[in-house]
């Protein structure tokens, strides 16, 4: 499948700022099931600082704002061509070692409801894949997809307690447990294309568990599968601040407002 995917990312300020730094992953990589054809970023307000891969394999960019800039607007855009390998990324690459992605974050430490949900699972599956598809199954039951409750610092233990959360909190409740049950696990931010619309306000995310001579495998649970071709993989990390779309910083005396707008489109 080839997709045409466009991103849009705008920072408003409503007074001077004196100093503003942005972290960008916006740019997918070629890997198993996708290989990225044309891709640019622009940026409009501020300038390029330093270009480079991070220790998981992203491409990285930061971003200054420029003096008296009151609006920092980055697109990127591009097209992916994309092929169903029924979740499975293959083998390790990059610098960070498989047994790093074992690690506990502060976005992904185990509490006893995740621990609750990781025993709940039991071990009656013929290999592990049907395990982690088990797992997925499982948090999809517990926690209901409903935007408006989180945000990027609500821990996978508040959101299973909360029992709502998006794509972003049943990632982490997946990583944590997978991570529980004896998998690496990372966290996946990337696109999806939707059946039932192009424009969408985020990207969207999902998790993969490393599986012994297998490797990589995606679940993601809140749309029950494993990706397929309508998906498209940007970043990766232990949790949603190291594969953030866009982050950074500012100093000044004045409120931000962010707008953003994705479209994926075949």
């Amino acid at each position: 499948m080839l997709l045409r995917i466009a991103h849009v990312t705008r920072y408003t300020f409503d007074a001077p700022v004196s100093y503003a730094l942005q972290q960008l992953r916006l740019t997918p990589k070629s890997r198993q099931g996708q290989t990225v054809l044309t891709w640019t970023t622009s940026i409009e307000g501020g300038r390029e600082e330093a270009v480079f891969t991070d220790q998981f394999n992203n491409q990285t960019q930061l971003i200054s704002l420029l003096d008296g800039a009151s609006e920092l607007i980055v697109h990127a855009e591009g097209e992916v061509e994309t092929t169903d390998q029924a979740g499975i990324v293959g083998q390790h690459a990059g610098w960070t070692p498989t047994w790093l992605y074992r690690r506990k974050t502060p976005l992904t430490a185990p509490g006893p409801n995740l621990r609750r949900l990781a025993r709940s699972l039991g071990d009656d599956f013929d290999n592990a894949v049907a395990r982690l598809h088990g797992l997925l199954a499982l948090i999809e039951r517990e926690v209901t997809y409903e935007g408006g409750h989180t945000d990027t610092s609500t821990t996978a233990e508040e959101a299973l307690s909360a029992g709502h959360g998006v794509c972003q909190d049943h990632t982490h409740i997946f990583i944590a447990c997978a991570r529980l049950l004896g998998f690496p696990a990372r966290y996946v931010s990337g696109y999806l294309m939707m059946t039932d619309r192009v424009h969408q306000d985020a990207s969207h995310a999902w998790a993969e568990a490393y599986v012994e001579d297998l490797g990589w495998v995606g679940f993601d649970v809140s749309n029950a599968i494993s990706p397929d071709e309508k998906y498209v993989a940007v970043a990766t990390g232990l949790d949603y601040l190291d594969a953030a779309p866009v982050s950074g910083l500012s100093y000044g005396h004045g409120s931000q407002d962010l707008d953003v707008s994705v479209q994926v489109q075949q």
